[in-house]
């Protein structure tokens, strides 16, 4: 389940969005300013960004050019929502990062083919892409992982589990969101299997030394990350 975080000081427009995200199905964070967002951010990354321009003291706009020039945050796709319509907006909002621009007032529906289109194109062609990250390369196109070169074994879901988290590098996840991503086929799993296949997952990949780049996220949950934690 995609998680969106709203960036936006006005609480009626903040809330008529998330009323019509979560009927969409979409999990939802909140910020009414920069330091929020920020503060957000640093406890879990979502998978898009919806940024209104006109926030107090940093605008979305600074904050776009910000996030967009952080390793952590550049990625993550961002639509700027503002009652600018003039072209020389749009292009403004476009050169500081966004991936889209929505001009106020839009309609939930509107709102949400936008993002269903950011996200698609985003998400397009890579599930089958190779992903590598110190030796460590797993191939989902032939279900191989090999270290330096050499085949591992792990349980497909191990395996589920670490290619979600070499998709998603550097990014903070949940328990829950795990369970969402990795387990999404099972009715009913409870959050400490998601720490007994990372103790698994770990083990494997200790005799390598790529256990350490599976991180554990205080008050947050876990992270993979190919930077010393």
């Amino acid at each position: 389940m995609p998680r969106i975080l709203i960036v936006e000081d006005e609480a009626e427009i903040r809330e008529m969005i998330r009323f019509g995200l979560e009927v969409a199905n979409y999990e939802v964070d909140e910020a009414g300013h920069a330091q929020e967002a920020r503060q957000s951010l640093t406890h879990s990354l979502p998978d898009l960004i919806l940024m209104d321009w006109m926030l107090p003291g940093r605008s979305g706009l600074e904050l776009t050019r910000e996030l967009k020039q952080k390793p952590e945050t550049r990625d993550i796709p961002l639509i700027i929502l503002t009652a600018r319509a003039d072209e020389s907006d749009k292009v403004d909002g476009l050169e500081a990062g966004a991936d889209d621009y929505v001009t106020k007032p839009f309609s939930p529906r509107e709102l949400i083919a936008r993002i269903k289109a950011v996200l698609r194109r985003f998400n397009k062609g890579g599930d089958d892409k190779p992903l590598e990250s110190n030796g460590l390369r797993i191939d989902p196109a032939k279900h191989q992982v090999t270290v330096q070169n050499k085949p591992l074994e792990l349980s497909p879901a191990e395996y589920k589990l670490l290619l979600f988290f070499m998709s998603h590098q550097d990014r903070a996840y949940s328990r829950s969101r795990i369970l969402d991503h990795v387990w999404d086929d099972q009715t009913y799993v409870e959050e400490r299997t998601v720490d007994v296949h990372i103790r698994r997952l770990r083990k494997a990949l200790s005799p390598s030394g790529h256990d350490a780049m599976l991180q554990t996220v205080r008050s947050v949950g876990y992270r993979f990350s190919s930077m010393p934690d």
